[in-house]
């Protein structure tokens, strides 16, 4: 049986008793008004779920008792009835906040589609805001923008899957916001209250790697002087995220792969079983299928882990969530630098509109820290975005932590231009491990791949 409180509105009475019946049939409740007033006394006394409204009422219109209607419940689905001969003034009701509308003589079977997709679709709009609004005051997330239909997209995702326990497979480009995304589906699940547990598997070096995982018993290895657990046993009951997963070397793999069989394993240097209860996210930035064919990452792994997969846009397919997300870091960096910046001017928007982030969401910010941090005035100018350094001679000097990592972006570009984006040698270059050469890259939104064509 359906299930949902509806009101209908019209003037002709046969018609709304014909309405009743149909819609009652499907299971639901409804109540009938003839009359505007009557419509609205209904809505102040109880709440409903959706409203059918006649597009022509005695003394009013459809489209005015919308509005009202929408003033006492925002959220409230209304569906318009309308004759052949007034379609467009149904149109324009959608334009103006209708759901739909449906012309008479209406087909049942049409109507009552139309009441449940929009019954579904005010469900999933109310679940999609609880999780922003849940993840805004717990963990400050309102960089989950979700103004552009597809960040929309991933978020409903979220929201279908986020109550079973199957595995979840990110892929996204660096910096696009994989770990906000697996920390909502973590806070959306039934094992909110238990660990959350995230360990980037790029940046750990490969000797290690299986320790930070599985844990190891003292003396295990040079160092362990004392036992650990690992990241499985510490999110027992709760969810894992490895991210960047494609990296990991092959025996690894294996490992890994043998947990999400059996969800048992044994720390380094011990020969007692641990098992565990986990809910498996993982993430990369890499094309794993293609890494298969290439014989770099294992098939019957990637085939575990492929179960729920999530694409997370790039920043330059979603550029309409650029603006709130600018005015989001402008509050961020306002609070923390205890300053009262306005927000960007129209010149320096464009700017950030026209570029295409190829570090993402992450490089925006970086963008907007390093221009407010720089600014003198209460408004971001064009000077100021996507520039490594300030671009005006005679500035005063920058606190020491703004002049170190002006420098050390305008330090890395120049490494990965002279190594035409190869990391292996720029790393070794600048004697850093690989795995920590491409943490300094993700810090400041810049991408070994943007240098590898260049002349």
């Amino acid at each position: 049986m359906s299930s949902g409180r509806i009101l209908v509105v019209d003037d002709d009475r046969s018609l709304i008793e014909v309405l009743k019946v149909r819609v009652e049939s499907a299971g639901y409740d409804v109540a009938t008004a003839l009359k505007e007033e009557t419509a609205l006394e209904a809505v102040k006394e109880q709440v409903f779920d959706l409203a059918i409204v006649d597009l022509q009422l005695d003394g009013t219109d459809g489209i005015t008792l919308m509005q009202k209607l929408h003033q006492l419940i925002p959220d409230m689905p209304v569906i318009i009835l309308t004759a052949h001969g007034t379609i467009e003034s149904a149109v324009e009701a959608m334009r103006r906040g209708a759901y739909s509308y449906v012309t008479k003589p209406f087909n049942a079977r049409d109507l009552l589609l139309q009441v449940e997709k929009a019954l579904e679709n005010r469900v999933l709009k109310n679940e999609i805001q609880r999780l922003k609004s849940f993840l805004d005051e717990e963990y400050d997330f309102g960089n989950i923008v979700a103004r552009s239909e597809k960040m929309h997209a991933v978020l409903e995702i979220v929201s279908r899957i986020a109550a079973n326990d199957s595995t979840v497979y990110i892929q996204g480009e660096s910096g696009t916001g994989k770990e906000l995304i697996a920390k909502a589906i973590h806070l959306a699940s039934t094992r909110k209250d238990s660990p959350f547990v995230a360990l980037n598997c790029a940046a750990i070096p490969e000797t290690l790697l299986e320790s930070k995982l599985f844990g190891h018993e003292k003396g295990a290895f040079t160092g362990a002087t004392q036992s650990a657990k690992g990241s499985f046993s510490q999110a027992h009951t709760g969810t894992i995220f490895l991210d960047e997963i494609g990296d990991m070397s092959p025996t690894i793999q294996a490992k890994v792969l043998r947990v999400l069989q059996e969800r048992q394993f044994y720390p380094v240097g011990s020969e007692k079983l641990v098992e565990v209860d986990v809910r498996v996210i993982v993430a990369t930035n890499k094309d794993l299928e293609e890494e298969v064919k290439k014989g770099n990452f294992r098939s019957d792994l990637y085939y575990r882990i492929h179960v729920i997969p999530i694409y997370v846009p790039p920043l330059r397919e979603r550029k309409e969530d650029i603006q709130p997300l600018v005015e989001h870091f402008v509050k961020k960096y306002n609070q923390r630098m205890k300053k009262e910046i306005k927000g960007l001017t129209p010149e320096a928007l464009k700017k950030l509109l026209l570029h295409d982030w190829p570090g993402n969401v992450r490089e925006l910010e970086n963008t907007i820290e390093f221009a407010m941090a720089m600014t003198k005035l209460d408004t971001i100018t064009e000077d100021y975005v996507l520039q490594s350094r300030a671009p005006v001679e005679d500035e005063t000097l920058k606190p020491l932590k703004d002049a170190k990592n002006a420098f050390e972006r305008s330090y890395l570009i120049g490494l990965l231009q002279a190594c035409k984006g190869n990391v292996s040698e720029a790393a070794e270059l600048a004697g850093k491990y690989r795995a920590d050469f491409y943490s300094l890259l993700n810090k400041h939104g810049l991408n070994a791949a943007d240098f590898r064509s260049a002349e």
